[in-house]
């Protein structure tokens, strides 16, 4: 008995020993671990919505196929931005014909709307007497939804399966509902323009109160839009029984939007923009968005500094990031609009001439001083969009940033659609003209006028390597701060090294034009924070400032990150070679 006891001892600490005494295990140097697969994958800010993506590549389907199922479903898990009453960007990449298309679907006014309508005075003049809630809340705030338009466009030109097989799962997911999880309970709940909308207020409370966590919401309205879609395409949407109820409420609560501007919307491509940058090829969308000039703006300057020598998380790293980003947002302010309105000066914004004559007093000791002008607020520009970024096997991809505005954009939901309308009007420059005004408020560009598309800060991305191969997808939602998330990804990746998990949990910053102060994150630290005070900057906390879903490929393998940020994002792979 006694020299049994013995022997299972002598055995154990053996046994002990040789676990402890080994190093075989895997190592993993960081805790930002992507998802890797050498399939397909979809990123984006809802996992129900990813894995939909991902159940259509599984079917044959390709990235653009994908990218319409993601971009619908989202309107089910993430209705306070991903709606098909908003409007967006997206860039396409083709591999077999190695080329990449850029689409605008961005929103437009309608050719009834008009200034004094909207505010009962003349502008700029009598600004100070104009109730700016009419282009914030309510019907009056929406421009023409072109969501719909995007996706069903890019579907026809390069999709593979037919529009009703994509739109098959979405329909029943909305059908059949969603559980609320405590991210939609807390948006529904700080978002109080949903109440003062009969219809909106029916969908997203109960008994007085906003929707609980675990509770069930079913969209049968939106299930129904959404049928009449893939039934009919686009005069699903845009004619018929749907465009009718959307001119119907427009009518009866004086909003702006008719049948004509319904039947005449179209998106439109247009041409990418990029730059080179240390051997790669950075490409975004253009005007109307700006957030793709401050992006190529703020890489064109930084290519003059060696990044590398001074490492991702130091003083003189956030100090020329800063400076790179406010002269990014100068570009944006005074010469971004709508291309059909305006003239923007695309050849002049970039070019070698201009970026010299930004670069000067961009050194290393000094913060630039700010605008002599009196510092006023910019126009607010909602946080609330949201992106995905998706591959496929044979190399397509999509990277797509849409938005209704604000949080459940203007509250107001189309009676028997289940649409909700975006308040995009909210984002055009109505001081246009007055000259104490500096900053985005006074941009000519984007000057409202009738059928004209707001400036926007989106900025879908992609990024290709000396080899002309595509490296990057990325892209953000987060109001101005979508550029400074975007350019923190894409030089971590390429001035840094990092894999594109470190990369996206890097610490953010943002620095505006003509204000002084310096919005950062809370993660980055107090030592640094005092050594930029004493370069020049003002410091302002901020909270976390965009959420990036990013796919990066390497060698044929493509390694996933979803933005810990805002919750519910996932990354999700496809399980099968086609």
């Amino acid at each position: 008995m006694v020299q049994l006891m013995f022997l299972r001892l002598i055995f154990v600490f053996f046994i002990s020993c040789n676990a402890w005494g080994q190093y075989s295990y895997i190592d993993y140097p960081s805790p930002y671990h992507p998802t890797i697969t050498q399939n397909g994958m979809v990123v984006s800010q809802n996992s129900d919505s990813s894995t939909i993506g991902i159940d259509i590549l599984n079917q044959g389907g390709n990235a653009i196929d994908a990218a319409v199922a993601v971009g619908f479903s989202l309107n089910t898990t993430l209705p306070r931005a991903g709606a098909i009453g908003g409007g967006g960007f997206m860039l396409v990449y083709i591999k077999e014909r190695d080329e990449l298309f850029a689409i605008d679907y961005r929103s437009q006014s309608s050719l009834n709307a008009d200034l004094k309508t909207l505010f009962k005075v003349d502008l700029p003049e009598d600004y100070t007497r104009a109730n700016l809630d009419q282009v914030k809340y309510g019907y009056k705030a929406s421009n023409i939804p072109g969501t719909v338009s995007g996706l069903l466009k890019v579907h026809k030109e390069f999709g593979r399966l037919p529009l009703a097989e994509i739109l098959k799962p979405v329909i029943e997911q909305a059908r059949e509902g969603i559980l609320v999880s405590y991210d939609l309970q807390k948006a529904i709940e700080s978002t109080p323009q949903l109440l003062e909308d009969p219809e909106s207020k029916r969908i997203y409370y109960k008994n007085g109160e906003a929707l609980k966590e675990g509770s069930v919401i079913k969209r049968p309205d939106l299930a129904s839009t959404i049928q009449s879609i893939s039934n009919n395409g686009l005069d699903g949407f845009y004619k018929g029984k749907i465009a009718q109820k959307i001119v119907d409420a427009m009518t009866l609560n004086n909003g702006f939007i008719d049948h004509k501007d319904m039947q005449n919307y179209d998106a439109r491509f247009t041409d990418p923009i990029g730059i080179n940058y240390r051997k790669h090829k950075v490409f975004t969308h253009g005007p109307p968005s700006g957030g793709g000039i401050v992006l190529l703006t703020a890489l064109s300057l930084l290519e003059a500094f060696d990044l590398k020598k001074y490492q991702s998380n130091t003083t003189r790293t956030y100090h020329l990031l800063a400076e790179a980003l406010r002269r990014g947002h100068n570009n944006r302010s005074h010469h971004i609009g709508d291309p059909s309105f305006y003239d923007v000066p695309m050849d002049k914004l970039l070019s070698k001439k201009r970026i010299k004559e930004l670069i000067k007093g961009m050194t290393l000791k000094k913060a630039s001083p700010a605008s002599k002008v009196k510092p006023l607020r910019v126009k607010e520009e909602s946080k609330d969009t949201t992106h995905y970024s998706i591959i496929d096997n044979q190399g397509n991809a999509v990277s797509n940033t849409f938005t209704l505005g604000y949080s459940f954009g203007s509250g107001v939901t189309i009676p028997g659609t289940g649409v909700l309308m975006n308040n995009q009007m909210n984002n055009f420059a109505y001081r246009y003209g007055d000259p104490s005004i500096q900053g985005r408020a006074a941009s000519p560009g984007n000057q409202f006028k009738p059928g004209k598309r707001p400036m926007s800060t989106m900025a879908p991305t992609m990024v290709f390597d000396d080899q002309a191969q595509l490296t990057l997808i990325t892209g953000s939602p987060g109001g101005s701060f979508i550029p400074d998330a975007i350019l923190r990804v894409v030089t971590g990746v390429i001035d840094f090294g990092l894999n594109i998990g470190e990369a996206t949990m890097l610490p953010r910053l943002h620095k505006d034009w003509p204000y002084s102060g310096l919005d950062h994150e809370p993660t980055v630290s107090s030592d640094i924070l005092k050594a930029l005070t004493k370069l020049g900057h003002r410091p302002e906390l901020s909270k976390t400032m965009g959420s990036t879903q990013s796919i990066h490929i390497i060698n044929q393998t493509n390694y996933g990150y979803a933005d810990l940020r805002r919750p519910n994002a996932s990354v999700a792979i496809q399980k099968n070679h086609q």
